[in-house]
């Protein structure tokens, strides 16, 4: 699972304190002052979870929840904030939030909180890669929050090549997991893996002379 959070808060003791207290966990936080700053760094690679202060000096943190869940359906966001009303809790819940602690919070708490988000994302998030996420439930896939459109064999395809992430797989292996044929036109496969790369998905190599292999590169 990955485990990688993003936090967004603009006092510099809290990052401190969060980034310390996680990190002890084994769990790896980037923290970012500026919305500014917190959406250059989800372009380039997508958290496992994000946690949100609201109140910030150049936007909302509300306006960000809602942003995230529209561009990066697959990150999990925790609100974290002073305005402890019970409408700011329901409207951080109603954006697509998937808990909300109010400050001052206890850094155990935070943490047991935190991890409980990335074990339900590790559960339900199926694969996911950065900016790249397969739901195998609803057999979907998303880059950087846009659905592809993938018909079953190149989902499975995408799924197969994740799965087997860094190991160089052959058309003919590749061609007999996917299609089922131990034997076949392994053009195929390069066709394919084609289609793929076309939609975007820059995460699959040659292997000259053997196939194709995943490798996610952030």
């Amino acid at each position: 699972m990955n485990k990688k959070v993003y936090l967004l808060e603009d006092d510099t003791s809290i990052c401190e304190l969060v980034q310390c207290a996680l990190e002890m966990s084994g769990i790896e936080l980037s923290a970012y002052n500026t919305v500014y700053e917190f959406w250059a760094a989800l372009e380039k690679s997508a958290p496992s979870l994000a946690l949100l202060d609201i109140m910030l000096p150049d936007g909302n943190g509300l306006e960000v929840l809602a942003k995230i869940k529209q561009k990066y359906p697959q990150v999990s966001c925790i609100m974290l904030s002073a305005l402890g009303q019970e409408t700011d809790k329901v409207r951080g819940l109603n954006l697509g939030a998937d808990d909300y602690i109010a400050k001052p919070f206890g850094i155990l708490e935070l943490t047991a909180r935190v991890n409980a988000a990335l074990r339900r994302h590790g559960e339900s998030a199926g694969i996911v890669r950065g900016d790249l996420a397969l739901d195998e439930e609803t057999m979907t896939a998303t880059l950087r929050g846009v659905k592809l459109e993938l018909n079953n064999k190149e989902f499975n395809l995408l799924k197969y090549l994740m799965q087997k992430e860094g190991k160089a797989l052959s058309r003919e292996n590749i061609l007999n997991a996917v299609w089922g044929y131990d034997e076949g036109e392994t053009r195929t496969v390069d066709n394919h893996v084609a289609r793929l790369r076309k939609l975007g998905i820059d995460y699959i190599e040659t292997v000259f002379g053997v196939g194709y292999k995943f490798v996610y590169r952030e």
